[in-house]
């Protein structure tokens, strides 16, 4: 009976020692199961990111067409003469002379402009169109004043005061 007592013990004690073996076993496989569970989500949110970054270079790069449309309706302060000349060459197109007054910087709501202020000698007729070429420019311009009064005989003077959009220059 001994021999049956003692293969009991031993065969519960091997029991119970390979369950706790196996109990050791579990908890490890469960964290490792976490950690590569907690690496996957690393995975999956690194992706989703990439995904973000990559749709946004290319909304980004169909933007800079249209940003470089918009900012051909402001005047920058290095194109102030660019802008003065234009405005002269359509002038003397319609038979008038232009004279730039005064050209200051200005801010507005928060955004920066040019005032210009010029005269217009000529005809009434040719006067009146300079002014609505100059009005009709393709940029960010309002007349801010105006006024016409007849110089000699069929001459007659305008002086209008423009408040044309800009933008800064980016510094170096």
């Amino acid at each position: 009976m001994k021999l049956s007592y003692a293969r009991a013990i031993v065969t519960l004690f091997v029991g119970i020692a390979v369950f706790i073996g196996y109990l050791m076993w579990y908890a490890a496989v469960a964290n490792e199961s976490a950690t590569v569970a907690g690496l996957q989500s690393q995975i999956i949110t690194k992706t989703e990111d990439a995904n973000r970054i990559a749709s946004a270079r290319v909304a980004l790069s169909g933007i800079s067409g249209d940003e470089n449309i918009v900012q051909n309706y402001f005047v920058p302060e290095t194109k102030v003469v660019p802008f003065i000349n234009n405005v002269e060459e359509r002038g003397k197109a319609l038979g008038t002379s232009i004279s730039v007054l005064s050209v200051s910087t200005n801010i507005v709501n928060k955004q920066p402009t040019i005032l210009f202020t010029l005269s217009i000698s000529g005809t009434f007729d040719s006067v009146l169109r300079t002014v609505g070429v100059i009005e009709y420019l393709p940029y960010d311009l309002s007349i801010t004043d105006f006024s016409v009064v007849q110089g000699d005989k069929d001459i007659w003077n305008a002086n209008l005061k423009i408040l044309v959009g800009s933008v800064k220059t980016p510094t170096p």
